[in-house]
């Protein structure tokens, strides 16, 4: 076997890639804020209009039914222009979507504002994580994609908070209104400041060998589908309960609206934030001895994730607030890691494509059906029972994940930069 090339960065391209990862952090952290608003007003959407459970949950199912069907023409157009000027348009366009939502005053409208907001938010989820692969060569994706991934639960929290605090004094639009401001400022900086990367740029290669690809290649493709299959089964958990957890914390335990959004707030920032960082530090460390850490630190995520989660759902009231802290904790440990994998598993040609499928499929099968499901067994029972539909999902994604461990090749070369061991050449898909 050929020996790979080292990738190493000159001077400029490291603070360019510096810059990026910064501002693309900062916008993954808007996104997550505009996401996450409606669990911390749910409560006032219900009452204003008269609605179920299971309708409020349909508000996520449209705006995930959007989101999934923009990502493959996202995908495609990703994989063939430059990634920047989309990212910039992406965020502008949710962004005034969000300013729109002062005009809705029907459960129509507001279903069609949420739909429109899941184009933007799928644009972006797609380009973002390719466009840093271009920046970062494979043995610190883990790492960076760690550091952008920390803007799910940090940005989640400040929405779910945002939403609660703002809308239970000035009304439930007030918050959404409020957000569309960061997310243009933050896209006319990356505009100005950053600069796009050749695609592929720092892929590790064979000498003389060119990467291919095709779409058709990713069903051929057992560590990618493993991983997203895995990751949809997450997604399923960790969406339904973010979107019911204010509610459950409301019903169950006596909070008032403001204080749910604020308690689910802060520990989604303390048990997200370092349940991120520690399991993409615990998967760094791993693969200097063994190259399927990504996968396994992801599968005991989940299946660490469950007895808390039991605790949170069905134990005393007093136990609520602390199991519902380590589910927190647990399920994010692999929020960097199997992100990563998904990324290396594929080649720089697909990779925006990969991204899309993913993205599909994870919230095909994840958290657009999860709240709709969980509201209706709410309804037939109670929301407690509900929520524990997401304790099945778990079980089911640390089997995948730890199925796609074994399917992983051994590594094959040697890493180029000897601190960083575990790393080998990116899959060359045929």
């Amino acid at each position: 076997m050929p020996a790979v090339q080292p990738t190493k960065l000159p001077l400029a391209s490291v603070a360019g890639a510096a810059t990026a990862l910064v501002l693309l952090t900062a916008l993954n952290f808007v996104n997550f804020i505009d996401r996450y608003i409606l669990p911390g007003v749910q409560e006032l959407v219900k009452r204003d209009f008269q609605i179920s459970d299971e309708r409020v949950g349909a508000l996520t199912f449209w705006f995930f039914l959007t989101y999934m069907c923009a990502a493959p023409l996202t995908g495609w157009l990703g994989d063939r222009y430059p990634r920047k000027p989309l990212i910039v348009a992406a965020a502008i366009f949710w962004s005034l979507t969000n300013l729109l939502t002062a005009t809705v005053h029907s459960y129509f409208a507001l279903n069609l504002r949420h739909a429109a907001l899941g184009i933007g938010e799928a644009s972006f989820s797609i380009y973002a994580p390719a466009l840093l692969a271009d920046f970062y060569p494979q043995h610190q994706r883990n790492r960076v994609l760690t550091i952008f991934y920390t803007a799910i639960p940090v940005g989640a929290a400040a929405g779910s908070a945002l939403g609660g605090a703002l809308g239970g004094r000035f009304g439930w639009r007030v918050p959404f209104f409020l957000s569309a401001i960061p997310g243009i400022v933050i896209a006319l900086l990356i505009l100005f400041l950053v600069k796009e990367p050749k695609r592929g740029a720092t892929d590790l290669y064979p000498r003389g060998q060119k990467q291919t690809a095709s779409a058709l290649s990713l069903v051929r493709n057992p560590p990618y589908l493993f991983a997203t299959l895995g990751m949809a089964m997450v997604v399923f958990s960790l969406g339904g309960i973010s979107f019911w957890i204010p509610s459950f914390l409301q019903r169950r335990a006596g909070y008032s609206p403001g204080a749910a959004g604020l308690i689910v707030g802060a520990l989604t920032v303390l048990g997200g934030l370092g349940g991120t960082a520690i399991g993409g530090w615990i998967a760094q460390r791993w693969l200097r001895t063994n190259h399927r850490a990504l996968y396994l630190v992801s599968a005991w995520s989940a299946l660490l994730t469950v007895p808390p989660a039991v605790l949170c759902f069905f134990g005393p009231r007093s136990a609520i607030v602390p199991g519902l802290a380590l589910a927190l904790f647990f399920i994010f440990l692999g929020n960097g890691p199997l992100n990563a994998a998904i990324v290396n598993s594929v080649s720089a040609g697909i990779r925006a494509t990969a991204i899309a499928l993913e993205l599909f499929l994870i919230h095909a099968l994840g958290d657009a059906p999860s709240p709709r499901i969980i509201g209706l067994v709410s309804d037939h029972s109670s929301l407690g029972t509900g929520l524990g539909v997401t304790l099945i999902s778990l079980l089911v994604s640390a089997l995948l994940l730890f199925l796609g461990a074994r399917t992983l090749a051994a590594p094959h070369t040697q890493d180029p930069e000897p601190s960083n061991p575990g790393t080998q050449a990116l899959p060359l898909q045929a």
